[in-house]
């Protein structure tokens, strides 16, 4: 007999267990209209992934219970399908108050048809490492004296896995040995550059360890500063791809296996594709799920403000988006036509605020102070703070969140203003370095030019003086963004820099920027995460901090 599985590729959104619920309920249902026999829901779908300290609180526990509860019955309008919902378990005996364990729950998963329970899951492997933090707040399943768990379904048997389990071989091998026919894996795996392409890999070397077919249930959306790029997919039993969704959106992929499976096949887009559809997932939900009305960007002239107002515009429709552009005394015309120019392009409310008299302002009263002294980097960042201030009262005056414009590059670096550039609620390209910066502009520019030709062939500057560049302060960016990837995103160290011949002043500057930095880092919005190492949850190097190497 044929059998026919759903992945259901869901947005859900974290504690929002009744309306989860409904979005499972709603799936449930188009599945069992198409004939399927299984829906397999993505990782903690109940409860959305990462839930994080939420699952301290035993409140929470008790209504993930409950929640289920009333799932487990909604369900039952669905006649014969069986359904695996991932929720947190929470373990028997939790000591409730300041003495409760570390590790509360179990990273689980519970299989439901009929209104019946059929059996339960906890995840064996918990990843501690990037932005995971699973030993936080799950106990192993391996730990809790759980085993494997294998159902049927259509005459079929399968071994339902959670993520990282799928990644090493004894939960593979436990399910294989407790007569598993097919790999179930339910999944919330967050994306980086080219993470999809390598899950799919990984997940080939699972299913031909034992030539079973392996079947990948995948959350989509963004949550914070992570997102999840969906791509479910079935894998034969020779570990070659048989069907897979569509990056970035919910989708229900139905998989037949009969006894090999077989399915829609979407393709996976070019890189800088996947990194877009990742920027605009990541402005759309925060944005959405937080509840704002919209969101309002300095727009400069300069290639990043015209990178972000380009995202936010495919995010959230131009309806949504308000850009402000605060020339200086040291504002080029170019950039005042440039941002005009773009504005009009991309249909937004466009607003300009000279800040030549504010800024007037601010030096005569701080003239008696600095008396004897000459202007220098204090004169410059007075500029972004001025800005910084009006864009935040105009977030406090409409309810727009301020979407920040700093690279990866510039964080890196601190070639960025406290309370000024930085000043805002997200940052959109905090984890783009300069390089792709160029290279997702012109991306965004293949069928239409959106951003300005002129915008991204001008040399960078901050205008924050007479004829500024920033060369004139960092090292070329082709440098520093190699520099980068490899000492921050790679652990290399200066003497493994140095011997793969960069040089030194490069190296020496770079580094040392790096380091002084963090005390802005921590300070900054979050933003959203596209390579396997952000300044964010990846990254916690202490302020006070006297190592170099």
């Amino acid at each position: 007999m044929s059998l026919r599985v759903a992945l259901g590729q869901i947005n859900v959104t974290v504690g929002d267990l009744a309306g989860n619920a409904r979005r499972i309920l709603a799936v449930a249902q188009a599945a069992h209209a198409d004939g399927a026999h299984l829906l397999l829901t993505p990782e903690l779908a109940l409860c959305g992934y990462p839930p994080e300290d939420l699952l301290l609180r035993p409140a929470f526990l008790e209504a993930c219970e409950s929640s289920l509860a009333d799932l487990r019955e909604a369900l039952r309008v669905c006649p014969g399908l069986t359904v695996v919902v991932g929720l947190p378990l929470a373990l028997e005996g939790i000591e409730r108050g300041r003495s409760r364990q570390a590790a509360p729950c179990l990273n689980g998963a519970v299989v439901l048809r009929d209104g019946q329970e059929l059996g339960r899951y906890a995840k064996r492997e918990l990843p501690n490492y990037q932005v995971f933090d699973e030993r936080r707040y799950f106990r192993s399943g391996r730990e809790a004296g759980l085993g494997p768990l294998v159902f049927e379904v259509a005459g079929r048997k399968l071994g339902l896995l959670i993520c990282e389990d799928a990644w090493f071989d004894e939960p593979v091998d436990a399910a294989h040995a407790a007569g598993a026919e097919i790999l179930a894996v339910i999944n919330a795996s967050p994306f980086h550059m080219g993470k999809t392409a390598e899950r799919e890999a990984r997940m080939a070397q699972a299913a031909t360890r034992h030539g079973l077919p392996l079947l990948y249930a995948h959350l989509c959306g963004g949550q914070d500063e992570v997102v999840f790029d969906g791509a479910s997919f079935a894998l034969d039993a020779q570990g070659g791809i048989a069907a897979r969704a569509p990056l970035f959106q919910e989708d229900l992929l139905l998989v037949d296996l009969d006894p090999q499976p077989r399915g829609p096949l979407a393709p996976l887009p070019e890189l800088e594709a996947q990194v877009w559809q990742a920027l605009v997932c990541g402005v759309r939900d925060y944005i959405g799920k937080n509840g704002f009305p919209g969101v309002v960007i300095g727009l400069s002239g300069g290639i990043d403000s015209a990178l972000v107002l380009a995202i936010a515009v495919d995010a959230l429709g131009a309806d949504k988006v308000r850009a402000v552009m605060m020339p200086s005394p040291y504002t080029a015309d170019i950039s005042w036509i440039d941002a005009r120019d773009m504005a009009e392009r991309l249909g937004v409310r466009y607003d300009e605020i000279g800040i030549s008299p504010l800024f007037a302002d601010f030096n005569a009263a701080l003239a008696p102070l600095f008396a004897g002294r000459t202007a220098d980097t204090t004169e410059e960042n007075l500029q972004a703070r001025i800005r910084g201030t009006l864009l935040m009262a105009l977030s406090n005056k409409f309810g727009s969140l301020v979407l920040t414009t700093g690279n990866k590059s510039e964080m890196a670096t601190g070639y960025c203003t406290l309370y000024g550039d930085m000043a805002g609620g997200f940052a959109v390209i905090k984890d783009v370095a300069k390089t792709l910066v160029f290279r997702l502009a012109r991306w965004r520019n293949r069928e239409q030019e959106v951003i300005p030709l002129r915008i991204i062939e001008r040399p960078p500057s901050a205008e924050l003086r007479p004829d500024q560049k920033d060369e004139d302060s960092l090292p070329p960016y082709a440098v520093l963004d190699a520099i980068l990837a490899r000492y921050m995103e790679e652990d290399a160290s200066v003497e493994q820099l140095l011997a793969e011949g960069f040089a030194p002043e490069a190296v020496e500057r770079v580094t040392k920027l790096i380091k002084l930095s963090e005390y802005k880092r921590r300070q900054a919005p979050i933003g959203i995460r596209i390579t396997h190492r952000s300044f964010g949850r990846d990254w916690r190097y202490p302020i006070t901090n006297r190592f170099r190497a």
